[in-house]
């Protein structure tokens, strides 16, 4: 039964029951609410393909999974984003506390989700006791926590694997004792930070001004930070230059300051403000100022001019190909969230005497969403299991995942019309949310750079093209039309890869994003070949050569002089394939 009064306007001369039914709040249900495992036909094939034997055990947990994150998480991601975290600077004499104080509902939210998350490691052991790979739940994990609230998954994630990682290798043994009892509850547990954007820009950090000096096996480290994410933490991975260290790249060091210092004490951690965000206002991003604090090198430690052996960078910027596909999955989690509710107000929303879900031009835009959000769900979880793990991938993932969130979250606007753009319907916070992960972890023009340097420095490119013939070669029989077209691309990439390296230095770097471009367009169309044949021989379908298909004409075929007009209009003829695989309406 409605919970709303009805009004004199419903009574209308031109009104009425009939008109009065198509906007009835009750019929606009959107995804949250929903269990978001059972609901999605693609994460149960993945699930099934990448866990095998395992599937039985796990299937149980992911449905559990699937109703936490799509009822109470994704409705506290809602109160938080109403009621973000908020700074209390000082106490009541005055002194400063730099005290981030959550709401009630993210506080509600990271118990439950740390409680039962596929990451900490009483789970992971008892998957592997039940002979499980533990891996794919955990990504299944990511991506159900993605859809409902990024924040919560930047506050949980940002920087565990490298507090925990580098301080097992280099840092004092009562040091590595502390962090193992900070994270006990495994690296998702909200517990880190890292801290490398200054005032100088969050790209340049050969620019960057904080200091360390040494002090024993300890350093005092000044310095400012401009954007911190996750600033309530316990454990900070830092970046500072040691002094008399050389002023660029060789000479930064990552270096590991803890909330409060070996005797007890309150380190000199203070926190200027939090930054008033567009999005993602679940995570508490803040200035962040260093007085004297404790710190510790997270490098070899040589002379005290170097302050390490010149790689903290670099070994530091190895962890970073994992943050990278963080974001990654956050650009997806973002997409797949809008094409859920897309499907959801399209298949609710009446006008010209039928669904919009039933509208060509509607079809058309689903159909496009749909195709493009299960094209990054291949790139994405093939970056997390695919082995071995390609170096060019996580930059290629990245450049096309983070953009994607923010496009499909405008697109669900849009499909809500002037709905979308109120803040009391879901998408507008999807697309707020959406708009930081281009910029996290660098934007699109860092990550060219690191193509380029994979390519020139590692020839990553050939590992990456034998990833994607493999997948053409998994591709299933009866559609030779759509391998023959991904495998001639793959020809013509190479071709294009070794053409790029001859240019001039200047063109070259300025041609980087259209041929990044181009290797995620390949990579994803085959990735989604591969998958087609998987799913044939699983259950004989060819729902995902449909995709595969579509993908292809659109990114890779030669439109021809009409531009496609004349193309077989698969989108619309398997409509409902292409819907009723992507989202099951409990």
């Amino acid at each position: 039964m409605a919970s709303y009064l009805i009004e004199s306007f419903d009574r209308l001369p031109f009104g009425g029951a009939e008109k009065a039914r198509r906007y009835a709040t009750e019929r606009y249900r959107g995804a949250a609410g929903r269990n978001w495992y059972e609901c999605d036909p693609t994460l149960r094939f993945l699930m099934r393909r990448h866990l095998g034997e395992g599937f039985g055990w796990a299937e149980p947990r992911l449905r559990d999974m699937g109703a936490l994150m799509g009822g109470p998480i994704a409705e506290r991601a809602e109160e938080t984003d109403r009621n973000p975290p908020r700074l209390e600077k000082y106490d009541r004499w005055g002194r400063d506390i730099s005290e981030v104080v959550m709401p009630p509902s993210f506080e509600a939210a990271r118990r439950d989700i740390v409680a039962t998350s596929f990451t900490r490691p009483d789970f992971v052991a008892e998957a592997k006791r039940a002979g499980v790979d533990p891996a794919p739940m955990g990504v299944a994990w990511s991506y159900l926590l993605d859809q409902a609230d990024i924040g919560m998954a930047c506050a949980l994630g940002t920087g565990g694997d490298m507090v925990v990682g580098l301080a097992e290798l280099f840092a004092p043994d009562d040091v590595r004792a502390r962090v193992r009892e900070l994270f006990a509850a495994g690296e998702m547990s909200g517990e880190a930070a890292q801290m490398l954007t200054e005032r100088s820009g969050g790209s340049d950090l050969g620019a960057l001004e904080s200091t360390a000096s040494r002090e024993g096996d300890a350093w005092r480290l000044n310095g400012f930070k401009w954007f911190a994410s996750n600033a309530g933490g316990s454990a900070f991975v830092v970046l500072a230059k040691p002094e008399g260290a050389v002023d660029g790249v060789r000479g930064i060091a990552p270096f590991l300051v803890l909330r409060e210092r070996r005797d007890g004490s309150r380190n000199g951690v203070r926190i200027r403000r939090l930054k008033d965000k567009l999005g993602t206002r679940s995570v508490a991003s803040a200035e962040i100022e260093f007085t004297d604090a404790e710190a510790f090198l997270l490098a070899p430690a040589s002379s005290a001019g170097e302050g390490g052996d010149g790689r903290g960078l670099a070994r530091m910027m190895e962890l970073t190909n994992g943050a990278r596909l963080g974001i990654s999955m956050m650009g997806l989690g973002c997409a797949r969230r809008a094409l859920v509710e897309s499907l959801c107000y399209a298949r609710a929303r009446e006008a010209f005497g039928a669904s919009l879900g039933a509208q060509p031009l509607m079809r058309r835009k689903l159909a496009e969403l749909i195709v493009e959000t299960e094209a990054v769900q291949a790139l994405v979880f093939d970056g997390y299991l695919g082995r071995p793990r390609l170096r060019l991938g996580a930059a290629l993932i990245k450049l096309r995942a983070a953009r994607l969130g923010v496009t499909a979250a405008s697109d669900a606007i849009e499909i809500h019309g002037g709905n979308g753009y109120i803040e009391q319907w879901p998408v507008a916070r999807i697309l707020r949310d959406a708009q930081v992960n281009p910029i996290w972890e660098g934007g699109d023009n860092i990550l060219c750079l690191d193509v380029r340097r994979a390519v020139e420095r590692q020839d990553a490119h050939e590992p990456f093209l034998e990833r994607l013939d493999r997948a053409v070669r998994g591709a299933p029989g009866g559609d030779d039309e759509t391998a023959a077209l991904v495998g001639q691309s793959i020809g013509h990439l190479r071709e294009a890869i070794e053409k790029w390296r001859g240019l001039d230095r200047n063109v070259a770097e300025a041609r980087l994003y259209p041929l990044a471009q181009y290797m995620a367009d390949v990579y994803a169309a085959a990735l989604l070949l591969e998958q087609a044949g998987w799913e044939r021989a699983d259950s004989g379908d060819d729902r995902k050569a449909l995709v595969a298909r579509l993908y292809a004409r659109s990114h890779l075929a030669d439109p021809g002089p009409l531009r496609g007009i004349d193309d077989p209009a698969d989108e619309l003829e398997r409509f409902d394939d292409l819907a009723d695989g992507a989202f099951t309406d409990d």
